[in-house]
């Protein structure tokens, strides 16, 4: 593998601040690499850094913890329409706004991690001061990694891929320092991104850590009767009102005004040691899809999030491996659920992001998905469980 180009576009060594940059390639694929910032409103300050692999196109947001705003590949278009029209700066969001909700008012992207230290539900929770005394702390929705700007971004680009890296800290004194490394890599010609993160905890004391990765779809993918394919052992209902539509799990509607969030809580198959699964969003034709590689060892915990209301007030559904559950941190430690990183520890996993655009590649892949699930006896239950939602 020859490496073509290697520069930081954010040192933070360097007194430069972030580089715009444009690269691009005219031999075998026409590739390009283009980084800018943001002007205006809300997003006045957003870095933002461009791939396009020659297939696949996607828009990191390094000030926004290295989230992916949107993406395309062919026909497939990657993304949602959000009533948060554009990129918002960290700077302006309060995440204690109504009642620890603050984080949806940042809330468009494509891609977006939840965590390092907390995710999930907003709630109360017990941690230690400065003096080693608990006491009681509001945590709010999915933590802050997803509004935490990175402090050092590079790319490289071989004569195989393009890899994009940054380095994200959500530390404080006497409390969690986590550190976010990740790659983000897809190859030329590619439908398909790979992702790799490493949390580090930067400290001597261990931290508890939890992670999900919130993966967001709308129209024209989603749509009526567009269907999430999984091969899992067990599905249930988050809560009485996802439990309304439980017979239709998988499936969905067209937009309606007024239709109010439903979660699915999966307990998913795996093959193999590496316990490798898949999931896929497809289209009502089943010509269009987009897919989600992982391995259960990194992420045990599925969640399917269907939020099919009117178009204007965010028809989009989430496809969120995690891991755990994304209900209150209180409750997922009860449960044995977070981890705990000790001082120095770092741990790494891995994602592969792959949009679809001929009905025999999705057919292949539902394929894959149902021989999968032959191996599980895939158990729907009708009402929550206690041990998957509190």
């Amino acid at each position: 593998m020859k490496t073509l180009y290697k520069l930081p576009l954010l040192d933070p060594q360097s007194s430069e601040g972030f580089k715009a940059v444009q690269l691009k390639g005219e031999s075998r694929t026409k590739w390009s690499v283009n980084s800018y910032t943001l002007r205006g409103g809300l997003q006045e300050g957003v870095q933002v850094v461009e791939i396009n692999n020659g297939k696949l196109s996607f828009a990191v947001l390094p000030t926004r913890g290295m989230g992916i705003w949107k993406g395309q590949s062919g026909d497939v278009e990657l993304g949602w329409n959000s009533p948060v029209k554009d990129p918002v700066n960290p700077a302006f969001i309060n995440l204690q706004d109504r009642g620890g909700l603050g984080w949806l008012k940042g809330f468009n992207e494509w891609f977006v991690r939840c965590g390092l230290n907390s995710m999930g539900a907003p709630g109360m929770d017990t941690v230690l001061d400065y003096s080693g005394n608990e006491f009681e702390v509001p945590l709010t929705l999915h933590g802050n990694i997803a509004n935490v700007p990175a402090r050092a971004v590079s790319i490289e680009v071989t004569d195989e891929a393009i890899i994009l890296r940054g380095e994200v800290d959500e530390s404080m004194m006497f409390g969690p320092a986590l550190r976010l490394n990740t790659e983000i890599r897809t190859e030329f010609g590619s439908g398909a991104m790979r992702i790799t993160d490493t949390v580090t905890n930067l400290g001597n004391n261990p931290q508890e850590h939890q992670m999900l990765y919130h993966i967001n779809y709308g129209a024209p993918l989603l749509e009526k009767d567009a269907r999430l394919v999984a091969p899992f052992k067990q599905v249930a209902p988050r809560d009485p009102r996802s439990t309304e539509g439980i017979t239709s799990f998988d499936t969905y509607a067209a937009p309606e005004i007024g239709f109010v969030e439903q979660a699915y809580l999966y307990e998913l198959a795996g093959k193999d040691d590496a316990q490798n699964t898949i999931t896929m969003l497809r289209n009502a034709t089943g010509d269009q899809a987009s897919l989600l590689r992982f391995s259960l060892k990194d992420f045990p915990c599925f969640t399917l999030w269907k939020n099919t209301a009117g178009e204007a007030d965010g028809y989009v559904t989430g496809l969120e491996p995690a891991t755990n559950y994304p209900n209150s941190r209180r409750f997922e430690r009860e449960q044995g659920r977070v981890l705990s990183l000790a001082g120095g520890e770092s741990r790494t996993t891995n994602i592969t992001i792959e949009a679809l655009d001929t009905k025999e590649a999705v057919t292949a892949v539902e394929t894959e998905i149902q021989t999968l699930q032959k191996t599980a006896q895939g158990t729907v239950h009708p009402q929550p469980l206690s041990s998957f939602s509190g």
